[in-house]
């Protein structure tokens, strides 16, 4: 048992939620859902668990996913889920923790003080806000404590965020609602049209990891799929292939497409001359789409590299900070922007 304070960082992904215990490392990954009963209000399962539940349940049960595009949607049961997170790490500790916690760039002052007071109402100390795109680029190992600029691409599961780091600081940044979940329906919305089949977000995304491509390609995987015929209502199933999903791909890429080339456009040219020795960072589950390195290489004519494991790269980045909470003050916009409740 350990009864000594463990501050923790904490990973708040529309999808997915990390926590990373100083000290520890990453201790928890759990689906960002929550199952309640609807009569009662009652929490009945959180993270993997609620997330088993899905579709399988009474009406009375209800799933609710609390992030939407990385901020805070549903301010109650994000405290509900943060606090039986945190409980689970410090059950047994005598002090309440501090707390580092990922937000994207584009976050408003109103959407930064819910995040905060949700942290300290599910059992935090004090609260710090750390933007996605440094704790990513501290996350890949980047030196981002020179001025030398370095660019990150994070395409996560509601958002997709651009920023160019150096400094220990954000100099131009862009957040768009082009993600995961944007390439799930995507692909829902393709093969509807397509093969006049309706399948669900999960089935695309199972298809997305087994035969996902950005790029068209001569010996395309291929995998069938199973879901209701439009035209008959009964069960049919359909083969898919790899070119079929980077068809479907890419409209929601050239979004992001988009976005990088915006942030490009924006950045001082000493810093692009970084960039383009330094390369572009590519993290987040978006990443493991075969090819998307290639496209926005193509587009840019920059390097790109993606991390060894995108999808806990920000949260491990997020962890790193948290040894230099010590040498913060409040107030002080450096690597995070603190915000410590009174």
């Amino acid at each position: 048992m350990d009864f000594f304070e463990r501050d923790i960082a904490i990973d708040l992904g529309t999808n997915n939620i990390m926590v990373y215990v100083s000290g520890k490392g990453i201790a928890l990954r759990e689906p960002t859902v929550v199952a309640v009963d609807k009569h009662s209000g009652k929490l009945l399962k959180v993270g993997e668990d609620a997330q088993k539940m899905l579709g399988r349940t009474p009406a009375n049960i209800v799933p609710i996913h609390p992030i939407t595009a990385g901020v805070i949607s549903d301010y109650d049961m994000t405290v509900r889920l943060m606090r039986e997170l945190i409980q689970r790490i410090t059950s047994f500790s005598l002090f309440k923790p501090c707390l580092i916690i990922t937000v994207p760039g584009s976050i408003s002052g109103v959407e930064e003080r819910a995040t905060i007071d949700a942290g300290i109402e599910a059992g935090a100390r004090k609260v710090y806000l750390l933007e996605s795109s440094v704790a990513a680029a501290l996350g890949s190992g980047s030196d981002i404590s020179k001025p030398d600029g370095h660019m990150v691409v994070d395409i996560g599961g509601g958002t997709t965020e651009v920023g160019i780091v150096s400094l220990n600081g954000i100099v131009e940044s862009d957040s768009i609602k082009i993600a995961g979940a944007e390439f799930d329906e995507a692909i829902v919305k393709y093969i509807r049209r397509k093969h006049n089949l309706l399948i669900g977000q999960k089935t695309a995304e199972e298809l997305k990891v087994s035969v996902g491509s950005a790029l068209p390609i001569s010996e395309p995987a291929s995998d069938e799929v199973r879901g209701r015929c439009l035209m008959t209502g009964l069960p049919r199933s359909a083969r898919i292939y790899a070119n079929d999903i980077a068809e479907a791909l890419q409209e929601p890429i050239d979004h992001i497409l988009e976005s990088v080339q915006s942030v490009l456009e924006r950045t001082p040219p000493e810093l692009v001359g970084d960039i383009s020795q330094n390369g572009i960072i590519l993290t987040g589950g978006g990443s493991l789409v075969p090819g998307i390195d290639k496209i926005i290489q193509a587009r840019t004519g920059i390097r790109v590299s993606v991390v060894d494991d995108p999808l806990t790269c920000t949260a491990y980045g997020a962890g790193k900070m948290l040894i230099n909470l010590g040498e913060m003050e409040e107030g002080m916009i450096n690597i995070a922007r603190k915000r410590q409740m009174k």
